[in-house]
């Protein structure tokens, strides 16, 4: 016999155990779904030399240097894409001064809207700073397309290297910072 929510096996529970797997199940679908959800557009730019060391200015337009600026490009475009997070958008048709001259760090942000033109969601501007010619700094910024807004901007130090780990110190920021970031959300 009952009596309001007791019985003789004690207090009524409000939900049957149908509707709390119901619930379970319900969770478990949604978290699932949120991994599952598409990869963001993304413009990855060319990275850029920036150049302070003693020489800089008498080594403008180095072929060894656009050999490894490629390079870490290509690293970086390969880790991202792997990743599954980004689909990459193709930023050879961008014709903008900043974009053919190599110079997206120093204006202000236009590369979100250019990225916004290519019909990305973000875009990235990687750069390597020289500042001798055994210490670098390898850093990327990436933007919300729509808003300009920053959304993560990190950098990494190599002391006492050489100009052939461009590639590494950005490969070490992807994987490490941005992409261990998003594991953590």
């Amino acid at each position: 016999m009952k009596i309001g929510f007791l019985s003789r096996r004690g207090p009524a529970l409000p939900f049957s155990s149908s509707a709390l797997l119901l619930c379970a199940s319900l969770l478990l679908t949604f978290a699932a779904s949120a991994d599952n959800s598409p990869p963001l557009k993304l413009a990855l730019f060319d990275f850029e030399l920036e150049d302070f060391s003693a020489g800089g200015s008498l080594l403008a337009g180095n072929p060894a240097d656009s050999e490894k600026l490629q390079r870490v490009t290509d690293e970086a475009r390969r880790l991202i894409a792997e990743s599954g997070r980004y689909s990459l958008i193709d930023v050879s048709s961008a014709d903008a001064g900043p974009v053919k001259a190599h110079a997206l760090r120093n204006c202000d942000g236009c590369d979100a809207p250019i990225a916004s033109k290519l019909g990305a969601e973000q875009s990235f501007v990687g750069i390597v700073t020289r500042i001798s010619r055994t210490e670098y700094t390898v850093r990327f910024q990436i933007r919300d397309a729509r808003t300009g807004n920053v959304i993560f901007n990190k950098a990494t130090d190599l002391r006492m290297g050489a100009d052939y780990s461009w590639d590494r110190g950005a490969a070490w920021l992807i994987k490490n910072r941005l992409l261990a970031s998003q594991d953590q959300k």
